[in-house]
């Protein structure tokens, strides 16, 4: 079970990297705005607003990765659940595609994550 709770986990960091990626990067390139349904126009007046999104994007990212090198279930919990919380919250009121790219990937980590047991005294783990 840890294995596929990790996996996923992994999964869903790096989805929130490459989210990052194409908000600060390729937001106003043509690949970003097919993406995120904008036109050149709102692109270019969004822009500072998409790096914001995309550095949450990478902080959430970088987080996940931290919560599987040390073993923190409950950073790994927490940070997956904030985004199943985030991804309903951007179907409802942007575009159901979200459900299903962001907030589900999370739902089925944090199911794993929550089903994985605690490590028991003695055992060993990544930078104690």
């Amino acid at each position: 079970m840890t294995f596929f709770a990790n996996f996923m986990t992994l999964v869903v960091a790096i989805l929130h990297l490459g989210i990052m990626i194409l908000e600060m990067f390729f937001w106003t390139h043509p690949i970003g705005q097919k993406i995120f349904l904008t036109t050149p126009e709102i692109a270019e007046t969004s822009a500072t607003l998409a790096m914001n999104q995309g550095l949450y994007n990478g902080i959430l990212a970088v987080g996940l990765l931290w919560g599987l090198v040390t073993g923190n279930k409950t950073l790994k919990v927490y940070l997956l659940l904030s985004i199943v919380v985030v991804g309903i919250f951007g179907a409802i009121t942007f575009k159901i595609s979200i459900l299903y790219i962001q907030a589900l990937p999370a739902f089925i980590g944090l199911l794993l994550v929550i089903r994985t047991r605690r490590r028991q005294a003695g055992e060993t783990r990544l930078f104690s």
